[in-house]
């Protein structure tokens, strides 16, 4: 059952910071969630305040490919995109402990998300479609956007996907608030989590 943010209780210092890295291990980070649920702006700042790596998988998958993802669907079509999608994250996930943010429809896949569950904590970044398209509409990176309207293919996108995101191990909720807010109740959901209680992290 995933972890929710509710009831926490909040401890700051390097004291719960190394706690964490402690019971986190070799394991990653993982952030899912869809387009503009802010996995890559809010999975750095959890990187910086955590001291590990964070890592963009789509950036690491055009890196692989030496071209754009839009590019990868137009020329060889999702399947494709997904296979090497699959490949690179399962490379990537075995390079902990790190914070590693996902494609949206990473998730979707079986193999997938049997890795991360092996590999990694998982973290559903969920927000409503109105804050995602307030996030994405300016970008014309986003290939499952350009085939009709845009909201239609984002609630459409969110019932299909979100009740896979749901199998997470945390879910914390994406909003127009500051960043840190986020970061502060990822890490209070890890802690429970992890059963990182805080005396445990006072001793540390």
């Amino acid at each position: 059952m995933a972890a929710s943010t509710s009831g926490r209780r909040r401890v700051s210092g390097r004291e719960r910071i190394d706690a964490l890295r402690a019971a986190l291990g070799d394991r990653s980070v993982v952030l899912i969630g869809l387009m503009g649920a802010g996995k890559s702006a809010i999975g750095r700042r959890l990187a910086a305040k955590l001291s590990l790596s964070f890592v963009d998988a789509d950036a690491e998958i055009e890196a692989a490919a030496g071209k754009s993802i839009s590019d990868m669907f137009a020329e060889h079509g999702e399947a494709y995109f997904r296979d090497g999608e699959r490949k690179v994250i399962a490379r990537l996930l075995r390079h902990g402990p790190q914070v590693l943010a996902t494609g949206g429809g990473a998730y979707m896949n079986e193999q997938t998300r049997e890795a991360i569950g092996k590999y990694g904590i998982s973290v559903w970044l969920k927000a409503e479609v109105d804050i995602l398209l307030s996030r994405v509409r300016r970008r014309e990176t986003r290939p499952l956007l350009m085939a009709g309207e845009p909201k239609a293919i984002m609630r459409d996108l969110m019932r299909r996907r979100y009740p896979i995101y749901a199998e997470a191990d945390i879910t914390v909720r994406s909003r127009d608030v500051p960043h840190d807010v986020i970061v502060t109740e990822i890490m209070d959901a890890l802690q429970k989590k992890l059963s990182v209680p805080v005396s445990d992290a006072a001793k540390r």
